[in-house]
């Protein structure tokens, strides 16, 4: 998995301690109503096209550039799905992160779905009855996805 220039600069001092850093993810539907998913390199597990922006990157702008490097598809933002914290996240390397996860609605608008960097094994449209195991995340973010419900976040807890 590349692992962005000012991430790797902070790593070099903080080691692998948690880090807490931005994210974006897509829900991308084509016009046959399938979503994308590409299969990832780390852990060999379907999953959302998802990435971290880069320093001073808007998140729509973020996601359409992450889509288009991973998948070679080309897409349009359609709306802000959800915002939430995930878990802490282990990566092989032993590196730890913990995402505030910024997740899009978007439509396929180019491009064909391949293969496109390191990041993946495999990518592919999927229709929603027949989707490879996804965790209940992912399943959670493709189902607000196809609502017109507002933009999901964790109600606050009032103590």
């Amino acid at each position: 998995m590349p692992i962005p220039d000012f991430i790797r600069d902070i790593r070099a001092t903080a080691g692998h301690q948690l880090l807490w850093l931005p994210g974006v993810s897509a829900v991308v539907f084509d016009d046959e109503g399938r979503v994308l998913l590409g299969q990832r390199a780390d852990n060999q597990r379907w999953a959302l096209i998802s990435g971290i922006p880069d320093p001073g990157e808007q998140p729509a702008a973020a996601v359409v550039r992450e889509v288009q490097e991973e998948t070679g598809v080309e897409c349009v933002v359609e709306r802000l799905v959800s915002v939430r914290s995930g878990k802490e996240v282990t990566f092989p390397n032993g590196d730890v992160c913990q995402f505030m996860d910024v997740c899009f609605r978007a439509r396929a608008v180019g491009g064909e779905a391949r293969v496109n960097d390191d990041e993946s094994l495999d990518v592919g449209w999927f229709a929603l009855d027949a989707l490879p195991t996804l965790t209940d995340y992912h399943h959670f973010r493709i189902k607000q996805a196809l609502t017109d419900e507002p933009t999901w976040f964790e109600p606050m807890s009032i103590d």
